[in-house]
């Protein structure tokens, strides 16, 4: 059973989230989560968020079960870009150059190893 977790219009450029979620793409999640928490980067500490979120939502689907028990693994993770806002910035003899700032869209399934349904 796969539980979903989005993040949207995050402020960062997708360029720089997809050097985080790269790291932690088929990941077991408590790898995962120990890979986020000593990256050195501004978009591991949303990611890691993310994750717990996911993490969350699968509990949430699947009561009575542990995740360590069900050997979780981040399935899919996308990164896709999100809008810009631009912006203006004076540059010399009167002109204007353009800045865009980016933001990105990020998704995440988590789903677990152990398929075979428990019946009681």
């Amino acid at each position: 059973m796969e539980a979903i977790a989005k993040l949207n219009d995050c402020p960062t450029s997708p360029r720089k989230m997809r050097l985080v979620v790269d790291l932690i793409r088929g990941e077991r999640v408590e790898k995962a989560l120990y890979i986020l928490k000593f990256t050195n980067k501004d978009a591991a500490i949303r990611v890691e968020k993310l994750l717990l979120s996911a993490i969350k939502n699968w509990e949430a689907k699947n009561e009575g079960q542990r995740p360590e028990d069900n050997e979780l693994y981040v399935k899919t993770i996308m990164v896709d870009g999100g809008r810009q806002l631009k912006r203006l910035r004076p540059a010399p003899q009167g002109r204007g150059h353009r800045i865009r700032k980016r933001s990105n869209h990020v998704t995440l399934i988590v789903d677990s190893k152990n398929t075979e349904p428990k019946t009681k």
